[in-house]
């Protein structure tokens, strides 16, 4: 009987104040979707840091006719140096920082520019005694950059060191900054979700406020009179969450699917983990309503 009463109350909410009810659906898809999408940053960020930190190298560039580094001020590197700059890097003293050493050539070096830059009006005019030869170092700890950075930097025949996680970092940072972005909006949504929950369920106390009275006339518990009105704004937010996780999944699927196929090299997220966020999604938005409409019943519901 409680059972058929609290529905039959819920029901008879829900179609009073349906353009409200659908408001405070709307605006939960809305704001959990934002925070839905950072969680999807974070954890695209956190798979590709996993996948590219182990595969980046620090590039040891050596002296060409152009630099102007005080190392290279006798000129390009010559076959002394840049032996005695692989037989360093192979020998003992760097044998627990130094996982591998490639050597990359001038012609190599010209490919490669060619391949990563086809579509640059500039790649027919670039020659490969303007590009530098190189030492690919991969290392065994790739937070140990400054280890070869300090050693290998100053050395004769060397032009720079460059580490290849700087480019990511700045990439990341972009993702970081796009999270935090995402989060901001979030927060807003989530205020205007929270006031917009309020204003429902004060407006379904006040629409029932003659059976409300008969039923705290009868004896019915403080928990009955209230329990369906907390569950209005319940089943609309976890509405709204569920939308949220669908379109979050929807996302993962179909854009970073094709993604992932159009750019096999690069580590990107599946949309199994974004099952992962679904049930904080989905707790986030019952207790968003779930507590707003508790403090909303206790000012203007008084049982």
């Amino acid at each position: 009987m409680r059972l058929a009463f609290v529905l039959g109350e819920i029901g008879s909410g829900i179609r009073r104040n349906l353009s409200m009810v659908v408001s405070v659906i709307l605006v939960t898809f809305v704001s959990l979707t934002f925070v839905g999408a950072a969680g999807l940053l974070q954890l695209q960020i956190g798979q590709m840091k996993g996948y590219w930190y182990d595969k980046v190298q620090v590039a040891v560039f050596l002296c060409v006719d152009s630099s102007t580094t005080p190392s290279c001020a006798s000129g390009p590197v010559t076959d002394e140096q840049r032996e005695a700059i692989e037989e360093q890097l192979e020998s003992p003293a760097f044998a627990q920082y130094v996982a591998s050493v490639d050597y990359e050539d001038q012609a190599t070096a010209l490919s490669h520019f060619r391949d990563q830059f086809a579509n640059s009006p500039l790649v027919d005019s670039v020659t490969a005694d303007q590009l530098p030869e190189s030492f690919r170092v991969s290392l065994v700890d790739p937070e140990k950059y400054e280890v070869i950075n300090e050693a290998f930097s100053s050395m004769p025949g060397v032009e720079t060191v460059s580490d290849q996680r700087e480019l990511l970092e700045k990439v990341f940072s972009f993702m970081n900054m796009a999270s935090l972005i995402a989060l901001i909006i979030a927060g807003v949504m989530l205020v205007c979700a929270i006031l917009l929950i309020a204003t429902t369920i004060r407006l379904s106390a006040f629409s029932r406020r003659r059976e409300t009275g008969i039923m705290r006339l009868v004896g019915a518990s403080k928990a009955v009179i209230q329990l369906p009105f907390v569950l209005e704004g319940v089943i609309a937010a976890v509405i709204g969450a569920v939308l949220a996780s669908g379109t979050l999944w929807a996302v993962a699927h179909f854009f970073i699917g094709a993604l992932a196929k159009a750019y096999p090299a690069t580590a990107f997220i599946s949309a199994q983990q974004v099952l992962v966020l679904s049930p904080v999604l989905l707790v986030v938005g019952a207790l968003l309503a779930g507590i707003s409409s508790l403090l909303t019943l206790r000012r203007y519901l008084k049982v």
